[in-house]
């Protein structure tokens, strides 16, 4: 008897293993994500006055085949080496995407897509103050701007409800006085929501 019950047990275990998996990327599913990450380059001791980063917060609502829109806020933060200073750019944008899922494994664990991004925000330079400490003058001014995203995002799946995000993007907005594009690398979560 004790045989009967190890061999169907076993039998089921090969039949069944790798087929029960949990329910990711629905359509319909919705998520919060967290993100961070680096603004043109990776920095060191020798760039540190050209340091820039970004965060921001976004809602992900996946559409079928484990394609996504993407609805989100981002603070970008870029210094300019100025003398023996630095003068700060910072750029507060608005994001409405779509991402389209172009790989994923078997297992519904990592997942590649590219996403393309409509942004629209207020950048600031050095938060409004023309005069600087030497006395020189600030000609650039405060700006509206608006522009698009390309993103290139991996999805990896740490449990069912907790994502973790690796992220290349290049902004290229108009309006701003900080050059055009910016390129951004970052590692975010996501929390699945429902």
């Amino acid at each position: 008897m004790k045989r009967a019950v190890f061999f169907i047990v076993a039998a089921l275990c090969l039949i069944t293993g790798g087929q029960a998996h949990a329910q990711r990327a629905l359509k319909g599913m919705r998520g919060l994500e967290l993100r961070g990450g680096m603004v043109d380059g990776f920095h060191s001791s020798d760039n540190r006055n050209e340091l820039g980063y970004y965060f921001g917060i976004a809602m992900t609502t996946y559409a079928k085949n484990a394609n996504k829109w993407v609805f989100g806020a981002e603070y970008l933060n870029r210094y300019y080496p100025y003398k023996d200073g630095r003068i700060p750019v910072a750029q507060f944008t608005g994001e409405g995407g779509y991402y389209y899922k172009f790989l994923s494994d078997g297992s519904k664990t990592f997942f590649f897509s590219l996403g393309a991004s409509a942004l629209a925000g207020y950048e600031t330079v050095n938060w409004g103050d023309k005069l600087l400490y030497d006395g020189s003058t600030i000609r650039n001014k405060d700006a509206f701007l608006y522009g698009g995203a390309i993103t290139l995002e991996v999805e990896a799946y740490l449990t069912d409800r907790v994502i973790l995000l690796l992220t290349g993007r290049e902004r290229i907005l108009w309006g701003t006085s900080s050059g055009h594009f910016h390129t951004q690398f970052g590692i975010g979560l996501k929390f699945m929501i429902n």
